[in-house]
């Protein structure tokens, strides 16, 4: 199947390898032409790069994977090549002005598209890259599960109509990944660490059950999965750059941990539900 790739960063490239691994051929489209380069990773000969957005509309299914700031701008930029494909999300975030998770950027600047799912789980880029084993949950409408299922037959794959669950996941453990970063270094002890830790995960839950999302989302690989990999490592990007701001230092790259805590309290207070330990938090970070 061919598959359209729109983003060229790490995990945009680590999906076009694995696709393309799959026997599928994809169109990676780059803003600039150019995508990661992974150690010890030949990039598949049936990966075409691309600057031009135009070359995506001939591809039977597109895998979002720009960074969740610039997601409302790829969307306008690629509507008038839009054919109809399901389009799968792989972008976890919120966007810093306005809250919004990706598939509600997606319905308000790309409202004809009526399939399209979120894939979301514990995959660090450059495993993925390399062919380590992944699991993710892909969570869509029955066409684009169908689709994603086809072209990611790479992965292990959970399916789920819970969309709005599991991307409240990935926003969530971004939020959280980044409080234990910062309490790595700045909690009294391990027993804190855990209490708040529990705690703020216990507040994203609450938080999207009240929005519609399913409990076992946050029980399955785009909920405790995702929140063990990205809370528990200094490879992950929000846990360091919690460490980061704990030691009075800038944390590198996008730390989308900060705008995923930031939105959570905000769609928290527009439903009247307390998250004292997530406010507590942005506090004490300064954010």
């Amino acid at each position: 199947m061919k598959t359209g790739v729109i983003g060229a960063g790490a995990w945009g490239t680590a999906l076009a390898i694995t696709v393309a691994r799959g026997n599928n051929d994809v169109v990676l489209w780059s803003y600039d032409s150019e995508y990661k380069h992974f150690d010890n990773v030949d990039m598949p000969k049936n990966i075409r790069i691309t600057g031009n957005i135009a070359d995506i509309k001939s591809a039977e299914v597109w895998l979002i994977v720009t960074p969740a700031a610039f997601m409302r701008e790829t969307l306008k930029k690629a509507k008038v090549h839009y054919d109809g494909q399901p389009i799968i999300i792989c972008t976890k975030g919120a966007e810093s002005s306005t809250g919004q998770f990706m598939s509600e950027i997606l319905q308000t600047e790309l409202p004809e598209c009526v399939d399209f799912g979120v894939l979301s789980g514990p995959q660090f880029a450059a495993e993925v890259a390399r062919g380590v084993p992944t699991g993710s949950t892909l969570a869509g409408t029955n066409n684009t599960i169908v689709a994603g299922m086809q072209i990611l037959n790479k992965l292990y794959l959970e399916a789920s109509q819970d969309i709005i669950g599991t991307e409240l996941c990935g926003v969530g453990k971004n939020a959280v990944a980044l409080i234990c970063g910062y309490n790595s270094v700045a909690a009294g002890g391990e027993n804190e660490r855990a209490m708040i830790f529990t705690r703020a995960w216990n507040e994203v839950v609450k938080l999207g059950i009240e929005m519609g999302g399913q409990e076992h989302s946050f029980l399955g690989l785009c909920g405790i999965g995702d929140l063990f990999l990205s809370a528990t490592s200094v490879t992950s990007r929000n846990f360091a750059g919690g460490m980061a701001i704990a030691q009075g230092k800038a944390p590198e790259g996008t730390v989308e941990g900060i705008f995923a805590l930031n939105g959570l309290i905000e769609r928290a207070n527009s439903l009247n539900i307390d998250t004292p330990v997530l406010v507590d938090m942005k506090k004490k970070m300064k954010l």
